[in-house]
């Protein structure tokens, strides 16, 4: 399975910025802060203005909170933005200035989790290790176990069910990482799987079973953006991004009509960090 993969993926991966030659642990780092529930086309530009910008952990580290939440724009989910902050002022004072290459140093990092880490680990420094994102479980899913979609996450499952397939060779085992999300991606996609393109079809126990439906588990939908909390906690972000001067409560209230879902999310941006009063009825991005 590794072999067909890797092969593959030889000929048909994307060029993407993390995978040039010569892209360092911090870039890994950053685009895997980004990439989090957000489509590859969007992180891109992002990511090489924010590299352009902060080329280093310590550069980063060196500005108030309050600008990498500027500078993570409409990349959504903005807590990843201080969570990157926070993460490079522990590199620049715990770790000088360098990116940490061991799972389990990483994972003391602020906003890093096992799938992060794990990550970096692999991707930038080339150590062997098993890296499963929703792509990877999916090719699994369909190919090893021949269900139409992966069982809810499980950390030891997955982890398992990955390393049992990776290639003992560490720099194999990288691309085999990166290989089985591409495939995921882009042929055994969750709507529209491409089994004529893709390199594992003699191989899937799915289509070998002629494509039974799912039973298990079903994972949990997000709620509609629309009208949600998250919406309102993102206009009031932007109306802050779009200035350099405290924001009153009198300007906020003209984000949103129904008062008290807009007292809501200003609260709930208050207490993740997001936002800082800085005078009674004044906001403003943290430490600015």
């Amino acid at each position: 399975m590794a072999n067909a993969v890797n092969s593959w993926f030889g000929l048909h991966a994307r060029d993407l910025p993390w995978r040039r030659d010569g892209f360092g642990a911090w870039g890994v780092l950053v685009s895997e802060f980004m990439l989090q529930q957000t489509p590859v086309t969007r992180v891109i530009p992002h990511l090489e203005a924010w590299l352009a910008r902060w080329p280093t952990p310590a550069d980063l580290a060196a500005v108030p909170p309050g600008e990498a939440v500027r500078a993570w724009a409409t990349l959504g989910y903005p807590r990843r933005a201080l969570w990157l902050h926070a993460a490079a002022v522990e590199i620049a004072e715990n770790h000088g200035g360098v990116v940490p290459e061991d799972v389990d140093v990483l994972l003391t990092l602020t906003g890093i989790g096992d799938y992060t880490a794990r990550a970096v680990a692999a991707f930038a420094y080339g150590h062997r290790h098993p890296v499963v994102d929703t792509n990877t479980r999916r090719v699994i899913a369909r190919c090893v176990a021949g269900q139409a979609e992966p069982a809810p996450p499980s950390r030891t499952r997955d982890l398992a069910a990955m390393d049992a397939l990776l290639p003992a060779d560490a720099s194999a085992a990288a691309v085999f990482n990166a290989g089985a999300m591409e495939l995921g991606a882009l042929v055994c996609t969750s709507a529209r799987p491409r089994c004529s393109d893709c390199p594992l079809a003699a191989l899937c126990a799915w289509r070998a079973a002629r494509y039974p439906e799912y039973r298990g588990p079903k994972k949990t939908v997000q709620k509609k953006f629309a009208g949600s909390d998250r919406q309102v906690r993102g206009l009031i972000l932007a109306e802050l991004r779009s200035t350099r001067h405290p924001v009153t409560d009198a300007e906020i209230t003209t984000l949103w009509p129904e008062p008290t879902q807009l007292a809501r999310a200003l609260a709930g941006l208050l207490a993740d960090g997001l936002v800082a009063e800085v005078a009674q009825g004044a906001y403003s991005l943290p430490h600015e």
